[in-house]
């Protein structure tokens, strides 16, 4: 009878399991269609490469996606050795419950737990205004980057504490380095878990929009360098969605909204393949 009841809750458990990944799935692949269904008819070539214009038919997107690229790869760029960094630091140097560790975790807690609005105004006091960079690609970099500093820091260290100790003490009783053996053994082997911390910060990027109109700005153009101006996808979108006063207009917001749905996932591609040519 207790073996019975044992089965039987087991199975109500993984009965449970199953649901709650099937309705998680479920509710990906209906924002998916939902999208895709509305706005795929809408995206064409000219709609991809075009120019925009507020005022005229002009109202393709293609500032908008050079700048949302420029603003991922100069935010990863930034933000991901310094995260990297601070996980090997806790993970491999730093003194379990020492009070440098316990200063450092509150700090990327506190980070986490920040409203991307604040950073947004934090960006603009002090990027923007402060050091002079202005409506900026490099001031909304720098403010994501900071953003993104607490899901590149902890994954990172999930993905390194994951690696079987048996590696750091193989290469240390081969005479290797610490730095050697976190380099060459430790880094390769949590691989897969840092190229998640990667793919979820992509995500994040792509998907602020109040930290980047308040400190990179809404013009509509190709940005020549990091120091001009630029409208990221969602921010564009966001734009889209103040004015919906057409039927054309509701097309665009979806056609963006695709795009911009198929960049996040050919960006996350991208990285798996780096990742698996890399390992």
């Amino acid at each position: 009878m207790l073996q019975l009841k044992r089965d039987t809750q087991d199975k109500l458990l993984l009965g449970a399991i199953w649901s709650s990944a099937a309705i998680t799935i479920v509710f990906l692949l209906w924002v998916v269609w939902h999208i895709l269904s509305n706005g795929l008819s809408h995206v064409s070539w000219e709609f991809i490469t075009g120019a925009y214009t507020r005022i005229g038919e002009a109202s393709g997107i293609w500032s908008m996606i050079v700048s949302t690229v420029y603003m991922v790869g100069l935010s990863l760029g930034i933000a991901a050795p310094i995260g990297i960094m601070t996980a090997i630091y806790l993970t491999e140097y730093a003194k379990p419950g020492s009070k440098v560790v316990q200063v450092i975790r509150f700090c990327i807690e506190s980070l986490a737990g920040i409203p991307s609005i604040v950073y947004g105004l934090f960006g603009m006091t002090f990027f923007v205004t402060t050091l002079g960079l202005g409506f900026s690609i490099l001031a909304g970099s720098l403010t994501l980057s900071m953003l993104i500093l607490p899901v590149l820091i902890r994954t990172t260290e999930e993905a390194l504490l994951a690696v079987p100790m048996a590696y750091r003490e193989g290469g240390y009783a081969l005479g290797s380095s610490k730095v050697y053996t976190i380099w060459r053994l430790i880094l390769p082997s949590a691989l897969p878990g840092i190229v998640t911390s990667v793919i979820l910060s992509i995500g994040r990027v792509i998907g602020e929009s109040a930290p980047v109109f308040l400190t990179a700005g809404m013009v509509t153009q190709i940005p020549e360098s990091v120091l001009e101006s630029g409208r990221t996808l969602t921010v564009h979108l966001y734009k889209l969605t103040q004015e919906l006063f057409t039927q054309h207009e509701w097309d665009q917001a979806y056609a963006t909204a695709t795009v911009l749905i198929v960049l996040v996932l050919i960006l996350n591609l991208a990285t798996k393949l780096i990742a698996t040519r890399f390992k």
